[in-house]
């Protein structure tokens, strides 16, 4: 099957409109958060979101019958990237980590019911969500098999203790959807994911985490679940299947993630071009001199590089692939060509670029964590490595 990356025109009349959008109305409120508390809430969140709804740009991954505009995974790279354009730009447009994933998660696997109590209000940006899978050590990480919170069927449901950390958007979300362990052995242990209401007893954010990156609503959030009591009702479709259902989030919110990235590392390129076009020094311009003009070469092919890899990964998930092993690839390379790419914008703009004055600085900080959220790039590679040997065994003939 012949790959097609075609921009239809609905979807370049999108990008043009969200462009505009970012450029007028997100980049402003990005730059005076960065000029003051440098870290955004939900008053900024609502109004920049009931922007983005007059502007017609709002919601792009949500289903249409729940008011978004349903864009498949191509439009979305395509319209994403130009979110992503701002830091703010995903939240400004409800296309954001975490809030993003779990839409797609629900709109797979929740009941009707489940739908109208948690997917509804979170399509129209009226609630924020968080997802509660990693754990402090010994706990899970990048091995969920690792996975020490348990769930255990406790009357007419289930009783969950645990301990969650980097749940992002926990401070101020409605609703976790928490992943334990309910049973298998310790070599195949199955997990079901639960949605629990925050206020519910036993669950509780204690702290926010610390951390480099600051531009997400919430922080990241440390959970204790204690003698947490949760209904029948509250499981995420089929007990044991949690893992399988975190494949059905992971592998979209990868790409999402990449086309959201390259749209800052975009803007990081941007900064710098503007910054050599005007800034002298040894009697040329600075975009003159060769050293300078290597590191635009080489963001322009990280930048081109990254783009191909989102889009034919989403063509291939659109079409009916598991894209498993391509979703790897991109996060990887993606994750760390967007970090190339600041840190080359950076390294163009000398000292403004280490200062307030730009905000390459800000970018540089928030982009390093992508290089470990949705696993880290090692986990990755370990996994694009292992698929290639067993692939390159079954196509190889056995020697009698």
């Amino acid at each position: 099957m012949a790959i097609d990356l075609t921009v239809n025109a609905a979807i370049r009349t999108l990008s043009r409109r969200t462009a505009g959008f970012i450029r007028d109305v997100v980049v402003p409120a990005e730059l005076a958060m960065l000029a003051g508390s440098g870290t955004p809430d939900d008053a900024l969140r609502i109004r920049l979101q009931q922007a983005a709804r007059a502007a017609g740009v709002f919601a792009p991954t949500a289903p249409t019958e729940l008011g978004g505009l349903g864009l498949n995974l191509r439009g979305q790279s395509v319209v994403l990237e130009e979110a992503g354009y701002s830091l703010l730009g995903p939240l400004a447009m409800n296309c954001a980590a975490p809030d993003e994933g779990n839409m797609h998660l629900l709109e797979m696997i929740a009941t009707r019911q489940q739908r109208e109590h948690y997917l509804d209000p979170l399509a129209t940006g009226a609630i924020r969500s968080c997802f509660a899978m990693t754990e402090p050590p010994p706990g899970a990480g990048s091995d969920p098999g690792q996975l020490a919170t348990t769930a255990r069927r406790s009357g007419q449901g289930w009783l969950i203790e645990g301990r969650k950390w980097f749940a992002t958007g926990a401070d101020g979300a409605a609703f976790a959807i928490v992943m334990a362990r309910t049973g298998g052995t310790v070599d195949a242990p199955e997990a079901t994911m639960f949605l629990i209401p925050v206020g519910t007893p036993g669950f509780q954010v204690t702290r926010h985490v610390p951390a480099l990156d600051s531009a997400f609503v919430g922080g990241h959030g440390e959970i204790e679940l204690t003698d947490c009591h949760v209904g029948e009702d509250a499981m995420l479709g089929s007990a044991g299947k949690g893992f399988a259902y975190a494949q059905v989030r992971l592998a979209p919110a990868r790409l999402t993630h990449c086309m959201r990235w390259i749209g800052l590392a975009r803007r990081a390129h941007t900064i710098a071009l503007e910054y050599v076009q005007g800034r002298t020094a040894f009697g040329n311009r600075l975009g003159e001199l060769g050293m300078a003009q290597q590191l635009i070469a080489d963001n322009e092919i990280d930048l081109a590089t990254s783009r191909a890899l989102i889009r034919e990964a989403a063509w291939l998930v659109d079409t009916g692939g598991s894209g498993r092993h391509e979703t790897s690839i991109a996060k990887t390379f993606v994750a760390e060509a967007v970090g190339r790419i600041v840190d080359r914008s950076v390294q163009l703009c000398g000292a403004s670029g280490i200062s307030g004055d730009l905000p390459l600085s800000a970018y540089l900080r928030e982009v390093r964590a992508f290089r470990i959220y949705d696993g880290p790039s090692e986990t990755h590679r370990w996994s694009i490595a292992k698929r290639a040997l067993r692939n390159h065994a079954r196509s190889t003939p056995t020697e009698s």
